[in-house]
């Protein structure tokens, strides 16, 4: 009578190498693709506008008197120039100066906002902003120098949040608090200031803070845009 045989330890032991291999090429695999998107992203994408929402944020910047018509980038991404051909501009026609029917409103949304630093600056694939409902964030993508220790070359990714509201006819801006790679920063490194009205505690030494107290009527942030009246 014949003793039927075990199965050879070897294919069992092959069967469980190649299943620590694969293990190990899906965790380094999704490791590598974590860090370099989160960790160390390179550059956002940078938004652009279609055709019409880039003729309905012209028309915006020109009520304010901007033209950004001859330089920057177009809808389709490709560099336009910014040299004017003499002859080509009209020219100005002198008008007598008035406010009447003159709108102190200005509406942007976060597309527009967003379309502008693509168009504008050098910030494009730096620097993205996201408005919600009372809340104003950003993403800022820092290059270290190369010297530094241990990030040296690295690129840095760096959030914040600020609150942003009309209470009892005053501006107020919060901020909520700054993170980098998702791991917030303390509040004592941020000089105590979150949590802290911004507005209330710069507003009457002067510059930019005492001019959005004066100068705003009202303010607000809803979900993808922002609204500002200005005073008279």
């Amino acid at each position: 009578m014949n003793t039927p045989t075990n199965p050879a330890p070897t294919q069992n032991g092959w069967r469980t190498f190649g299943i620590v291999v694969i293990t190990m090429f899906i965790t380094l695999s999704t490791g590598y693709w974590v860090v370099t998107q989160y960790l160390f992203p390179t550059s956002f994408t940078p938004v652009v506008l279609s055709e019409k929402d880039q003729q309905q944020l012209d028309q915006k910047l020109q009520r304010l008197g901007i033209d950004i018509g001859t330089g920057g980038k177009s809808n389709t991404g490709t560099q336009k120039s910014s040299k004017i051909t003499p002859g080509t501009q009209k020219p100005l026609e002198p008008e007598a100066y008035s406010e009447v029917g003159a709108s102190r409103d200005i509406d942007i949304s976060e597309k527009e906002f967003n379309a502008l630093l693509a168009k504008n600056t050098d910030l494009a694939s730096k620097l993205a902003f996201d408005f919600s409902d009372n809340l104003a964030s950003a993403k800022l993508l820092v290059n270290m120098d190369p010297d530094f220790p241990v990030l040296g070359g690295k690129t840095l990714k760096v959030t914040a949040g600020m609150e942003i509201r009309l209470v009892n006819g005053k501006p107020r801006a919060i901020l909520k608090g700054v993170s980098v790679w998702g791991v917030p920063v303390p509040n004592a490194w941020l000089g105590n200031l979150k949590n802290t009205n911004l507005n209330k505690e710069f507003g009457e030494a002067g510059g930019f803070w005492q001019a959005i107290n004066e100068g705003v009527e009202d303010i607000e942030v809803k979900e993808g845009k922002l609204h500002i009246k200005l005073k008279e």
